[in-house]
């Protein structure tokens, strides 16, 4: 794996100079894409020159551990760190999800359970609310059909980092371990007996599509307009205001009715249906790759059920890592990170198991 370091260290050399020059600047997408590339590589560079280092300093104290017993100490020593060095390269090295970089749009829909499952919903998506409030993120709501009880039926929101985040760091890089069925055990608002009962909530996770990420030609699509449904208060139920569009090559379809503008709520349909021809190109992409390159996230079930959120036990148990913790009230309010980190940790194991084999 390492013999793929000498060219990582050219690209380093050639994106610090690229980012000293001013017209590198004056686009800001091609900024920001060659500073995440640049963030990535620097620790890869910086793990590999310590890890040379370390390699020099190791063969001199062998060297001299005949002489010096004080030597032979830290020869024992500098074998221990470098070979912690090689392991956290060795880390770093694994082919990341090329999607990693971006922002993220979040889908959540109400299952089975009904008005219960569009509460839960709604819960969810507080949940993820606090949690990017916590990085910094913006959150921006795209389009939603609320339930009658203020749940939401559905609703799509875009997360946005603020400025260049760490790698895998990401709002899609973190999020996207959240794709799946979410099922909740806990006694409904409606119920009147006091008894427990179990629904679900579906998440989907997409990277959020640059124009330039996927390219879209108008003759490629049918757009309809039509009479927004559901709450709403002037005009939002008198106008032909809502948008649905529809890519006819591969039957992807995306609505919007959040706005009161069609025009607003075509741009928000637009970014939607980037983002879902994006991720079904990478999908593509991943089913043709070799089991090595293919991402566990990439190659679970979307409708398998990954978490259990049970309300009278204050207990979150996540199917796929094993994780359980009794801490549901912190989790709910944007608590994530034990859990995400669990599933990254996992991700990263079967990489790196799929690279050994």
């Amino acid at each position: 794996m390492f013999e793929a370091v000498e060219g990582m260290l050219a690209e380093h050399a050639d994106l610090e100079t690229r980012l000293g020059e001013p017209e590198t600047h004056a686009d800001a997408r091609l900024a920001k894409r060659l500073n995440q590339r640049y963030a990535a590589l620097s620790r890869i560079v910086e793990t590999w020159r310590e890890w040379e280092a370390t390699g020099d300093d190791l063969e001199a104290a062998r060297e001299l551990a005949g002489e010096d017993d004080s030597f032979a100490a830290e020869a024992v020593t500098l074998a221990a760190t470098r070979e912690d060095l090689a392991e956290r390269l060795r880390r770093l090295l694994v082919p990341r999800d090329p999607a990693d970089d971006k922002d993220a749009l979040l889908e959540l829909k109400s299952g089975e359970g009904g008005e219960e499952s569009a509460l839960f919903a709604g819960d969810l998506l507080r949940m993820y609310t606090r949690y990017a409030e916590r990085h910094g993120w913006k959150v921006e709501v795209l389009d939603a059909a609320e339930s009658d009880l203020g749940g939401f039926k559905s609703v799509t929101v875009a997360v946005k980092a603020t400025g260049t985040p760490d790698p895998g760091d990401a709002p899609f890089a973190r999020l996207k371990f959240e794709a799946g069925v979410h099922r909740v055990q806990r006694v409904p608002v409606t119920e009147s007996q006091g008894r427990v009962h179990t629904s679900a909530a579906g998440v989907l996770v997409l990277p959020e599509a640059e124009p330039v990420d996927v390219e879209v030609s108008d003759n490629d699509l049918r757009i309809d307009v039509y009479r927004s449904s559901g709450p709403g208060g002037q005009s939002v139920n008198t106008t032909d205001s809502a948008v649905r569009i529809t890519h006819v090559p591969t039957g992807i379809v995306a609505s919007c009715q959040n706005e009161k503008s069609q025009l607003q709520n075509r741009e928000q349909a637009m970014r939607i249906l980037r983002s879902r021809l994006l991720a079904a190109a990478q999908e593509a992409a991943d089913a043709e790759a070799s089991d090595a390159r293919r991402s566990q996230i990439r190659t679970v079930d979307r409708s398998e059920r990954i978490r259990t959120y049970n309300f009278p036990e204050n207990r979150v148990s996540d199917h796929r890592t094993g994780y359980k913790a009794h801490n549901l009230d912190q989790l709910l309010d944007g608590d994530l990170a034990p859990l995400l980190d669990s599933c990254a940790e996992a991700d990263l194991a079967a990489r790196l198991a799929a690279l050994e084999d």
